[in-house]
C-alpha cells in the first residue's frame, strides 16, 4: 500500500528542530522524501503500523501535526505527478 506522511514540526525552539529531524530521519527509513515535509512509503500493513508508533513517538501533539494519507490502489490513477522530480518505483523493475 501507498501512504503519504505529510508532518509540521514546530522549529521554535531547539527542541523542536531537533524533533524535526528525528522525524525526518524515521520517515527515510520507510520511504522517500517528494517535498520537504512529505514522504511516500510503499509498506505493508505492520510496517504501517510501526511507523505510525514511532512517529507518533517523536512528535509533541501540543505543537506539531501529523497525518498519514492511504492511497487506495490502482495508484497509477490515484497520484499525478508534474515537473522533473519523479518518484522510485520500487514495486517496477530497478536497473542498477
Amino acid at each position: 500500500m501507498l501512504i503519504i506522511v505529510a508532518y509540521d514540526v514546530s522549529t521554535e525552539t531547539a527542541a523542536g528542530r531537533k524533533r524535526l529531524r528525528r522525524v525526518a530521519k524515521v520517515c527515510e527509513r520507510m520511504g522517500q522524501r517528494v517535498q520537504k515535509s512529505l514522504f511516500e512509503c510503499t509498506i505493508n500493513e505492520m510496517q504501517y503500523e510501526q511507523l505510525e508508533r514511532d512517529l507518533l513517538n517523536e512528535i509533541e501533539e501540543t505543537e506539531d501535526n501529523l497525518r498519514f494519507y492511504r492511497i487506495i490502489e490502482p495508484v497509477e490513477m490515484r497520484v499525478k505527478q508534474y515537473g522533473c522530480f519523479r518518484s522510485v518505483d520500487f514495486e517496477g523493475t530497478l536497473i542498477v
